[in-house]
């Protein structure tokens, strides 16, 4: 029996640039490093690719002003209402000041005490104590900011409904209300900014009166100016780059992933799968954030990677069906009971417990952990033993 299950590994690289043969420095560093660590590669390993270093080396950019043209394109000399931003410096400054340019003024909506990943704009005990409802009641950022003391962020110590009003602008306007209807009261020509609510967001803003209603998605979904986009995504999933610049989600990392599969089985024989991941989908427990900021977890992968476990619980039958089994006696039993399970496991008591998740969205989380965000150097992670299981000799 093999001694190791997953094992995840970040490769280190080359800094990737504006430009670069990304397909080649992916293959390079894999193969450098497995004949260094003296790692072999099998059939179904997973190399998985940071989409930051996607997008960096296809120049995928938009700056503030090609996005107020795009943003002023479509809604004109207007007051625009933006709803549900989420409270990033790195995910939303750039975007609030590109909007704010683009129209006559803004009128920004927050959700409050959080907004839909997790940032805080007041402790959240301190915010049940309150008696506010948080349904029906809403507030100016002035009003807000008196009610709660001037809050700040727990971890950042930045009060954000300020930090959105300088960004905005002197004709930005804070308003708080989880009710997506209320911005109608200010205008009816609104930017959806939420990320996995946008669509939900958008239909009930259009039901109740809004005219031109659009989301995130809408805005850089093409070139403006000679700039990046992203054809599906627009503006969700881009990351701060410069004081005037964002660089967007990647487009086509299909094409990527196809190519380095390719290469990567042409000089070694082997069938790798390869995906492109973002934000990994798993929150933190201090701080409440969710890590799901780009609108999916992985944009683009391998045909191998579709798909989602057919698991058994070994410790449900360890305690059930194998209660009285002990030693090797258990563990062939256990394997023959793997061997010959069930193709289709849903819904059997023998699967409660396992992730009913993907295979892109649990390889994303352990490879966006595993990467860090910081100055770890491995925007490459590869991934082997994940497909195995107890019964693989």
């Amino acid at each position: 029996m093999k001694v190791f299950g997953t094992i995840s590994r970040g490769v280190r690289t080359p800094i990737i640039k504006e430009g670069d043969d990304l397909a080649k420095i992916v293959c390079d560093s894999v193969l450098n490093a497995v004949k260094k660590e003296k790692v072999d590669l099998n059939d179904r390993d997973v190399i998985a690719i940071t989409e930051a270093v996607v997008g960096i080396s296809q120049g995928n950019y938009a700056t503030i002003d090609q996005i107020a043209k795009d943003v002023n394109s479509k809604f004109g000399d207007e007051t625009v209402g933006l709803v549900f931003p989420i409270l990033s410096r790195n995910r939303f400054s750039m975007l609030l000041k590109g909007i704010a340019k683009g129209v006559k003024k803004l009128i920004i909506q927050l959700s409050y005490p959080s907004d839909e990943v997790g940032n805080s704009l007041v402790d959240l005990e301190t915010f049940y104590e309150s008696n506010i409802n948080p349904y029906s009641d809403v507030f100016t950022g002035d009003e807000f900011n008196a009610k709660f003391n001037y809050p700040v962020h727990t971890f950042t110590g930045i009060n954000y409904i300020d930090l959105f009003k300088e960004y905005g602008g002197k004709n930005t306007e804070i308003i708080l209300s989880n009710d997506p209807k209320t911005i109608l009261n200010y205008t009816k020509n609104v930017i959806c900014a939420d990320i996995h609510t946008r669509n939900r967001t958008q239909k009930i803003i259009k039901n109740a009166g809004g005219e031109k209603v659009l989301t995130l998605c809408d805005i850089m979904n093409k070139s403006i100016d000679g700039s990046g986009y992203n054809s599906k995504y627009g503006l969700l999933g881009s990351n701060k780059s410069t004081e005037d610049k964002v660089k967007l989600f990647p487009e086509n990392g299909q094409e990527l992933v196809d190519k380095v599969q390719k290469m990567i089985f042409e000089q070694t024989g082997k069938k790798l799968e390869i995906m492109v991941y973002g934000d990994g989908a798993f929150k933190d427990p201090v701080g409440g954030i969710w890590e799901l900021a780009d609108p999916i977890v992985s944009p683009a992968y391998t045909s191998g990677l579709v798909g989602t476990p057919n698991e058994l619980k070994l410790k449900f039958l360890s305690d059930n069906k194998f209660r009285d089994l002990r030693g090797e006696e258990l563990m062939l039993a256990m394997k023959n009971e793997i061997k010959n399970k069930s193709k289709n496991l849903k819904g059997s008591m023998e699967t409660q417990g396992t992730t009913p998740r993907r295979y892109i969205d649990l390889l994303g989380s352990l490879a966006d952990l595993t990467s860090g965000s910081g100055d770890k150097g491995t925007p490459v992670v590869l991934i082997q033993n994940y497909f195995s299981n107890y019964a693989e000799d």
